[in-house]
């Protein structure tokens, strides 16, 4: 009667540790898919030519970002350049009218000094005890208008003429010069009636024809030839 109740002991004991070998085969099959599963690891072999490739590609890259990059700030200097340009001729079209009115007023001052020279009471409202009355012969001072060169100065600044021809940037360029010489009057002027010999009464004749001749070096004779060089610049600018 023993020996079964053995066997069925040992049956038993047999069932009780099949559960622990299953899990220990189950756990040893999930690595080895675990395993399996991993990628393989890539070696990426390059030669030569695909670094040259990609040498000239950023060097590519490199030398298209200057080109667009001087492109446009080429656009933008002629831009600005046109602008000044504008701007050159409409101061030389104010010029060229101020010049003109200046020129009526000043043969108006030369007939006021024909006129002191000719008339000693007249000629005493101009120099009396020693003083002297500009106004009497001048009303609106020794220029009657302004000639500007804001324009002219920022055009140089600039450098704006490159994008003329040589003759326009002569014409302007003389054109301009004259027109400084307009500005030699005023300290011609100063510098004669500040003497103290042109307020003695017996150099009265002597100082108004001074006076008379300082205008027409200055201004008089200058201004017809000073009228044509304007038109002739606003006429190269007509573009602008």
């Amino acid at each position: 009667m023993d020996e079964p109740i053995k066997e069925e002991n040992h049956s038993a004991a047999t069932n009780e540790e099949s559960p622990s070998a299953t899990t220990t085969t189950n756990e040893v099959t999930t690595a080895t898919i675990n395993e399996k599963k991993e990628p393989p690891e890539v070696s990426v072999v390059r030669n030569w030519k695909e670094y040259l490739g990609e040498c000239l590609l950023i060097v590519f890259s490199v030398l298209l970002a200057l080109v667009l990059t001087e492109y446009f700030n080429s656009l933008h200097e002629k831009s600005e350049a046109k602008e000044i340009l504008h701007q050159l001729r409409e101061e030389l079209i104010s010029n060229k009218e101020n010049a003109a009115l200046q020129y009526t007023y000043h043969l108006q001052v030369f007939r006021n000094i024909d006129s002191a020279k000719r008339n000693p009471a007249y000629a005493k409202q101009f120099l009396d005890s020693g003083n002297i009355h500009l106004g009497v012969l001048m009303p609106h001072g020794a220029l009657f208008r302004d000639m500007n060169e804001v324009a002219w100065q920022q055009a140089k600044q600039n450098d704006v003429f490159k994008y003329l021809d040589i003759q326009t940037y002569s014409i302007l360029t003389d054109a301009y010069d004259n027109q400084e010489r307009f500005l030699n009057l005023e300290p011609n002027l100063a510098e004669l009636l500040i003497s103290y010999e042109s307020r003695k009464p017996e150099n009265l004749q002597v100082t108004l024809t001074l006076i008379h001749d300082a205008l027409f070096a200055w201004i008089v004779e200058r201004t017809p030839r000073l009228l044509e060089k304007y038109q002739l610049a606003i006429e190269r600018l007509k573009n602008y």
